[in-house]
């Protein structure tokens, strides 16, 4: 896991000098081209933005009618005495312009960190729930490469696998309504702000409140899809702050086919360490 931080943190300044033998000139004209491959196309408006890897969207914002796109998942984070990983696989698509929808599996996995910790309890394996998501973007203004848009994720709550047979499968509910505003100041720097409530109720349990605000910085690589970027995730209760801050980059490795690498670094370690996560990203031909 401290070899792939180690490694992002070396890839990053590589992937933007490699831009250097580029004209200034070059780069306008790249980035204006690529640009145009996104807004300029008859129909619904859409502004080209970064979208965070680990926190992601719905479908782009301003998302066209058949976007479609299939996202797998895998983290690993260093719970002290034991580690998590994660894994996941998720479908979102565009029925109509503007709206996206989502399904999505998370699953989690839990090992010993050590062998001095094999006897520590630790939490059992699962499937954490169902995930259904709805986005709508209710702003697109190239003119001001502005989106805006609301959403709602609803999780179903599963019990671990060794419960199957011993209780009910479902145990419980999130509610998670959001909102995301988008922002390219130039034709590389982008901005987004993703906030909104989790409310996660268990059955014959009260209600948990944590909100979340998620603040996310990225530089796109002049005429192409890549970026590094940064997510700041915070999120807040009545008793306690916590934020993680991930660097990140995505790269494309073919025109349907993208790779996003982050890992995440806790401001305050009291429950979990370092953190990585890579998601592939693949998108299926458009279907007008």
């Amino acid at each position: 896991m401290m070899r792939l931080f180690v490694l992002l943190i070396f890839i990053l300044p590589i992937t933007v000098n490699a831009q250097i033998e580029i004209t200034e000139d070059d780069k306008s004209l790249l980035d204006s081209l690529y640009i145009s491959e996104t807004e300029d196309i008859k129909g619904a408006d859409k502004v080209l933005h970064a979208e965070p890897i680990f926190i992601d969207l719905i479908r782009d914002l301003g998302a066209r009618k058949g976007e479609r796109e299939w996202n797998v998942g895998l983290g690993m984070t260093d719970k002290n005495k034991f580690d998590e990983y994660t894994t996941l696989v998720e479908y979102e698509w565009a029925p109509i312009n503007r709206l996206g929808l989502e399904v999505e599996l998370p699953f989690s996995w839990y090992y010993p960190s050590s062998s001095e910790y094999r006897n520590t309890t630790i939490p059992a394996s699962k499937l954490n729930g169902i995930k259904t998501a709805i986005q709508y973007s209710f702003y697109v203004s190239e003119k001001r490469s502005l989106s805006m848009a609301i959403g709602y994720i609803n999780e179903v709550t599963l019990t671990s696998f060794n419960q199957y047979n011993k209780e009910r499968i479902v145990n419980g509910n999130k509610y998670n309504p959001f909102f995301v505003a988008a922002k390219r100041w130039t034709d590389n720097l982008h901005t987004l702000l993703y906030t909104g409530p989790v409310i996660e109720k268990h059955i014959n349990a009260p209600a948990q409140v944590t909100y979340q605000i998620n603040s996310n910085f990225h530089y796109m690589i002049s005429g192409t899809r890549n970026f590094i970027g940064i997510e700041f995730n915070k999120a807040v209760n009545k008793s306690d702050f916590d934020m993680t801050i991930r660097p990140q980059m995505r790269l494309a490795i073919s025109n349907n086919l993208m790779v996003g690498i982050v890992t995440g670094v806790p401001i305050k370690r009291e429950f979990e360490r370092f953190s990585t996560f890579i998601r592939l990203i693949y998108e299926p031909k458009h279907k007008a």
